[in-house]
């Protein structure tokens, strides 16, 4: 993917949908979901849509991404009320790229095609390994096995970009194990892959049972997983994390790291429109309870304008592979002490017209870096 393409999705218009119902919660899960409270899906989905009619009516939607929590496990009739109240009040565009992510476990046949007729034509499935053991570990409920199905329902049902989702570093996963999951994924032959190096969080039962003295994932075996994904995987990588086919990237993420605009809905979702980045209340009670009362479920947001702006736009950017064009925020990176260390190292690489991160495992600490610049004295360039 060309620069030119990359940056062109900060023009586009997309919508994230947050659908928090799981069968079981994930022991290192940190996102806002809930398990056993199927029977709140249609109030909840009915919350949903009327938090779509709040919005201020815009363009018609190139992208639109259902994430969760775990979309597929939710009667596909009611994501197509979503999805129709979507058309309604800002119009989707023709050929837009709709995806949901998927449970293997909640995908056969006749939901795929169902869930394709609605107008869904990419799905990402939460894949994580092709071993037991290491599925068991993730608390993940499918086998193996029902990867493989619910790639072959995805493909009969008339998905044109299918996905898969991988975990790496995972205590008790060998070299060999994590080698041979990336071969059974890339023989499946999906349009796009992600891999992401298992994290300990706060307040999850993984991150509980690491604090009383359970083995953590060690970084320097992420680091080597990390390695084999980048020298096994046949595709491009356009992102920290994520490989595809030509073509076949994630047009949603491409919006959000282009520093594009894109409406946010249900509970814990971020948005960022009209120079906004907003967040609504996590908890799906409070959720619910702010839009059948009426009100808009904000739980804050922050204007970016300036220097705050220019920080954003480096720290969702240089997620890229192409980097981004220089501006203020680039060369104070560039003319501070750690910007030359990084330099140094071969971390980033500044080229006569854009800044990229040339070696991907170490942008948290360009991210740090960014973050904590101060604002050049002159702030009036055009950046955007």
């Amino acid at each position: 993917m060309t620069p030119e393409v990359a940056d062109s999705f900060s023009a586009s218009a997309a919508a994230y949908v947050h659908i928090p119902f799981c069968s079981a919660i994930c022991p290192y899960c940190d996102f806002a979901v809930v398990a056993g409270q199927d029977e709140l899906a249609e109030r909840y989905v009915d919350a949903v849509v009327t938090e779509i009619r709040m919005a201020e009516p815009w363009r018609p939607l190139e992208a639109i991404y259902f994430g969760g929590g775990t979309p597929s496990h939710v009667d596909p009739v009611l994501l197509a009320r979503i999805l129709e109240a979507l058309s309604d009040r800002h119009g989707i565009a023709d050929g837009a790229e709709i995806s949901l992510e998927a449970n293997p476990e909640d995908f056969g046949a006749e939901r795929a095609g169902l869930l394709h007729r609605i107008g869904f034509n990419r799905v990402s499935f939460g894949s994580q390994s092709f071993d037991q053991s290491v599925l068991s570990y993730l608390g993940r409920r499918h086998e193996p096995s029902q990867i493989d199905s619910a790639v072959g329902s995805a493909r009969d049902g008339g998905f044109e970009n299918v996905s898969l989702d991988l975990i790496y570093g995972s205590p008790g996963e060998s070299n060999e194990l994590w080698a041979a999951t990336v071969s059974r994924a890339l023989a499946l032959k999906p349009d796009h892959l992600s891999c992401y190096a298992l994290t300990v969080e706060a307040g999850t039962p993984l991150g509980r049972a690491v604090r009383d003295g359970a083995v953590a994932p060690d970084p320097d075996i992420q680091a080597d997983r990390y390695e084999h994904v980048e020298s096994a995987v046949p595709f491009e990588r356009y992102e920290v994390s994520n490989w595809s086919l030509p073509g076949q990237e994630c047009r949603y993420n491409l919006t959000i790291w282009a520093q594009g605009e894109y409406e946010a809905f249900g509970n814990g979702a971020h948005g960022f429109r009209d120079g906004r980045r907003y967040r609504n209340h996590r908890r799906l009670e409070a959720y619910l309870e702010h839009v059948e009362s009426g009100a808009l479920p904000r739980a804050g947001e922050d204007a970016l304008a300036g220097w705050d702006l220019e920080q954003d736009r480096l720290f969702v950017g240089l997620r890229r592979v192409v980097g981004v064009f220089h501006g203020p925020g680039t060369r104070a990176l560039l003319e501070s002490p750690a910007g030359l260390r990084l330099i140094e190292a071969g971390v980033v690489e500044s080229q006569a017209e854009r800044l990229r991160v040339t070696r991907p495992l170490m942008t948290d600490a360009v991210h740090r870096s960014v973050m904590s610049l101060d604002a050049p004295n002159v702030m009036g360039e055009s950046h955007a």
